[in-house]
Parts: structure tokens; C-alpha cells; sequence
């Protein structure tokens, strides 16, 4: 370990210090309490695991949490399985049928979309709800399969308390302006590309 000479030590200390002063003016400046609409989008992995994270975060907060998965479905979903733990508290619905290269049924797709949409609405309207997942919903309206202007009309006049995390690539610029948080996950490097196969606990 590198010896730290008492005025260098008394250095940081002023540095830090005066960090933790602007920090602290920064945080105290934030007053407003709100429910959020979140998007988690971009060609990277780990949109719908982060917004899984976040299911934990208000679980573990006593809060609880609905799953709306709009594409996914028609394959077993280990997350499902922990978040069933929860009993009650977790209210996950599955209503994909797979990708549309897989179902290759665009009315069927547009139907399961919409039931899905329909049940989004229920769990958001539900007021023992804290935390509603609306997982690859952008996917849904990339290919529009939903309404757009309606998706994003009810997100926005969401009731005041709801969190509300959206997921999947190509998030559509008027549910990027409506949202309060954005991330975009970058894809710099995936497994797949070397020719590894999905990974039990990685990808399911």
C-alpha cells in the first residue's frame, strides 16, 4: 500500500470535503416526489434484467409490482420463477406468443398485443401497485401493433405515485420525450457473436 504523507492525506480530506458540500446542495435542491415512467432501450443486453432489479428494489421496500411481458411468453422465464416468490405481491403476466419470426401471424400478434395492453391498463389502475414492468412494449410499438398516441396519452396521465418501466430496442421518440429516465443499453461486445449459445442464468 503506498504511504499517504499527513498533508497529502489533509489534502483529500479539503477536497473531499468541499465534494461532499456540492453534493449535498445538489441533493437538497431536489424536492419533488414522484412515480416515474422509465425506458430502458438500445441494441445492448440487460434492459429487462435492470427493470428486474428494480422489481427487487420495491420488493424489498414492501411494495408491489406488476409484469406485463408484451413479446415474451411462449419460452420459460427463470425471473418469473424467483419473483414468484413473492407471493402476491408479484402480479406477472405473460401474454407474448415469441417474436414475430417466430409466431409469423401479425394479426395474431396485434391480438396478443392489445390483450396485453388491456391488462398493462388494469395493473396500472390498480392502486396496491407501486412498480408496473411493461416489458419489450417497445417492440410492440415499433412494429405497431399498438396505438402509439394512446400508449403514450395513458403512460403520461398515469396515476401520480406509479413507477412505470418500459423495455425493448427502438424506443419511439414520443415515449422518449414523455419519459423522466432514459437509458440506453450499448451493445459493445456479446457472447453470441463468437458463437456462444444462450446461457442458463445469463439469458434465461
Amino acid at each position: 500500500m503506498t504511504d499517504i504523507s499527513p498533508e497529502e492525506a489533509a489534502r483529500h480530506r479539503d477536497r473531499m470535503a468541499k465534494r461532499k458540500a456540492v453534493q449535498d446542495a445538489e441533493v437538497a435542491e431536489k424536492t419533488i416526489e414522484k412515480g416515474l415512467l422509465i425506458v430502458h432501450t438500445g441494441a445492448g443486453k440487460g434492459k429487462s434484467t435492470a427493470a428486474f432489479g428494480l422489481a427487487l428494489r420495491v420488493l424489498g421496500h414492501g411494495g408491489r409490482v406488476g409484469v406485463v411481458q408484451f413479446i415474451k411468453g411462449a419460452w420459460h422465464s427463470a425471473e418469473r420463477d424467483a419473483l414468484q416468490a413473492f407471493g402476491d405481491r408479484v402480479a406477472w403476466h405473460s401474454m407474448g406468443e415469441g417474436f414475430t419470426w417466430e409466431t409469423q401471424d401479425k394479426a395474431r400478434d396485434i391480438a396478443a398485443c392489445l390483450r396485453a395492453w388491456e391488462k398493462a391498463r388494469e395493473l396500472m389502475a390498480d392502486p396496491s401497485v407501486g412498480l408496473v414492468i411493461l416489458d419489450e412494449l417497445n417492440i410492440a410499438l415499433r412494429y405497431d401493433y399498438l396505438p402509439l398516441d394512446e400508449v403514450v396519452a395513458t403512460l403520461a396521465a398515469r396515476r401520480p405515485d406509479l413507477h412505470v418501466v418500459v423495455t425493448g430496442r427502438n424506443a419511439k421518440a414520443e415515449l422518449i420525450e414523455a419519459a423522466d429516465l432514459v437509458t440506453e443499453m450499448t451493445l459493445v461486445k456479446h457472447h453470441f457473436k463468437a458463437g456462444v449459445k444462450a446461457q442458463k442464468g445469463i439469458e434465461f
